[in-house]
């Protein structure tokens, strides 16, 4: 058996969930702690056990031996561990505040909505965004915008609702129900056929890396979460699992918007 005494009990069984796979949510709800204390612990672990990765710490855990490192390497690793503890706290904060604001709008999405975008063009570094409602038969209206360049907000708005091409970012979302991400907008031949919305994403926004997140309430797409860089950055995973997420809650706040409004029409027709 491993020597792994200068671990606590408590770091001991943390270490040995994560090796095994599991999530911080994870942990955190069988230990009945929060999700910052599973990484704070982590973190103390990794410096423990002078690993850098969940698997060299599965590697120490089953024995193997850590490989010398230098006070400067080690020091990059704690930065590291830091920084990345930073920005999931971030996180947590961010969705956290988010779903105080949906339960304390009253069904405003005129306050929710701008606050949903603003989180996630700050944590997935995207310049501007949009949420699109869909309105059936591949046909969308810009609901609610930000930091979109004046251009693209101005041919949206006297666009209204429009018809989006099976070939564009919004139109393989209908067909797919999946997260489109773009590597550059202009270099797919799309660009070149001057359709309509690829020309006013690319010249009057300005993009040129996008993703599309569908917005789902049980099985009916509901609308499209829309964010975009202005230069070739694609979307990572890690980047596009958080849109998904501010997706979901854009949608609890459209849902909670119409029981509202459902609950008000009936209290006026009584």
């Amino acid at each position: 058996m491993p020597d792994h005494s200068h671990l606590s009990p408590r770091e001991q069984q943390i270490a040995e969930s994560y090796a095994a796979g599991c999530s911080y949510q994870d942990i955190a709800t069988e230990l009945h702690i929060a999700p910052s204390t599973v990484r704070t612990h982590l973190a103390a672990i990794y410096r423990k056990l002078e690993v850098s990765s969940k698997l060299e710490l599965a590697g120490r855990l089953n024995g193997a031996v850590a490989e010398p490192r230098s006070q400067t390497e080690m020091t990059a690793v704690i930065s590291e561990l830091a920084l990345n503890l930073e920005e999931a706290l971030s996180r947590e904060r961010a969705l956290s505040q988010v779903l105080q604001i949906i339960g304390a709008s009253h069904g405003d999405l005129d306050l929710v909505m701008p606050a949903i975008l603003r989180y996630a063009l700050d944590l997935c570094d995207a310049e501007f965004g949009i949420l699109f409602e869909y309105r059936q038969k591949s046909r969308f209206c810009a609901s609610f915008t930000l930091g979109i360049p004046q251009a693209f907000k101005d041919w949206l708005d006297e666009s209204a609702t429009f018809a989006v091409s099976d070939q564009t970012g919004l139109g393989r979302m209908v067909t797919q129900q999946d997260v489109i991400n773009i590597i550059d907008v202009k270099s797919e031949t799309l660009y070149r056929m001057d359709d309509p919305l690829r020309f006013a994403t690319a010249d009057l926004g300005g993009a040129r890396s996008f993703a599309a997140i569908p917005m789902m309430a049980a099985d009916r797409l509901v609308g499209a979460f829309t964010i975009y860089r202005q230069t070739v950055r694609p979307f990572s995973d890690d980047a596009l699992r958080l849109a998904q997420i501010f997706a979901a809650q854009s949608v609890i706040a459209l849902e909670n918007a119409r029981l509202i409004g459902d609950s008000t029409r009936r209290v006026s027709i009584r």
